[in-house]
């Protein structure tokens, strides 16, 4: 019987040769997961880092970015706020209309306004609408699109005149119809002062959504 039988067994055991088997330890499948998850862990703090660093070195364009999109709504606001630009005397034309039993009103009115750099359309009487039948100062009269913008220049130049707009005048004219208490147009000092006041204070444009 060999060395190698254990005490007790017979021969079928009996081991022979110079061959033995190898007897390894079972493989750890726990210690093969641990590293996995590590090597992820550490690659994920890799990868944060240099996007930190990326940060640092670039001088933080996401804040950048945020600050300049802040400004350009700042600009639009602003922009809104100071509203359509305001015509210059010279780009409105004035049609002068006399409802009143004094001769040679709308002419001399028409002639002052000239002066004062507006350009003068028609100049005559009063249409039925409008003769004998203006109480105040006058009325000026234009489209939609001249509310607060050439009916407001022109404003400047005659105190107690009422502003009115009609949609279904074609053209960006405006008519300025004398009335029973007119006595002449604003000193000139006066509705300089005024059209000063009236470009400093334009209309706004409406309100657009917060950024």
């Amino acid at each position: 019987m060999s060395m190698l039988t254990p005490p007790g067994m017979g021969g079928q055991y009996r081991i022979t040769g110079d061959k033995y088997p190898r007897m390894r330890p079972p493989r750890r499948r726990g210690r093969l997961v641990a590293a996995v998850v590590a090597s992820v862990a550490v690659l994920g703090l890799i990868g944060w880092g240099t996007l930190q660093l990326i940060d640092v070195f670039t001088g933080g364009t996401k804040k950048t970015a945020t600050a300049g999109t802040k400004e350009d709504c700042r600009t639009r606001a602003s922009t809104a706020a100071r509203g359509t630009a305001l015509p210059k005397p010279g780009e409105i034309t004035v049609n002068v209309y006399n409802a009143t039993n004094r001769a040679g009103l709308a002419k001399d009115t028409a002639d002052a306004l000239k002066k004062r750099g507006f350009k003068i359309g028609d100049v005559g009487n009063a249409s039925n609408d409008y003769d004998k039948k203006v109480k105040n100062a006058g009325v000026l009269l234009g489209p939609p699109s001249a509310q607060n913008t050439s009916l407001a220049v022109l404003g400047t130049q005659l105190t107690g005149a009422q502003q009115r707009t009609d949609a279904t005048r074609k053209g960006p004219d405006l008519d300025l119809i004398l009335g029973d208490t007119f006595k002449g147009l604003a000193q000139p000092t006066a509705a300089d002062q005024a059209l000063t006041a009236l470009t400093a204070t334009k209309p706004t444009a409406p309100a657009q959504k917060s950024c």
